[in-house]
């Protein structure tokens, strides 16, 4: 099985709870197919530094996945046919981060 970390951008105008809910079926997508989602890190709504599809915020949201590679192209599959996820990438990893984005801050510190 392989890692990937996946980056998605929903639109603006949806809610939190919105969003956690396209976040769920994804995962469900993975699990459904053999995989695990390891980690979810919403981000929230950010200033995107140009418009997307006529978007100028996006909610941030990043999935850590342990996944086989058919598992992997379904899910992108169902996130180019959601209106409301405005982009996407996904990459495969060596390992994935076991630290929060939390503990990073507080080490600049």
């Amino acid at each position: 099985m392989s890692f990937y970390e996946s980056v998605l951008i929903a639109r603006q105008d949806l809610g939190q709870s919105q969003v956690n809910t396209i976040v769920s079926d994804l995962s469900n997508v993975i699990a459904n197919n053999g995989g695990e989602v390891v980690r979810v890190d919403n981000w929230g709504l950010k200033n995107l530094a140009y418009r997307v599809k006529k978007n100028r915020k996006g909610y941030y949201v990043v999935l850590n996945i342990a996944a086989p590679a058919a598992a992997v192209a379904e899910y992108e599959r169902q996130m180019r046919f959601n209106e409301d996820i405005i982009r996407y990438m996904t990459i495969k990893v060596d390992e994935l981060s076991k630290e929060n984005a939390n503990n990073s801050e507080a080490g600049e510190e």
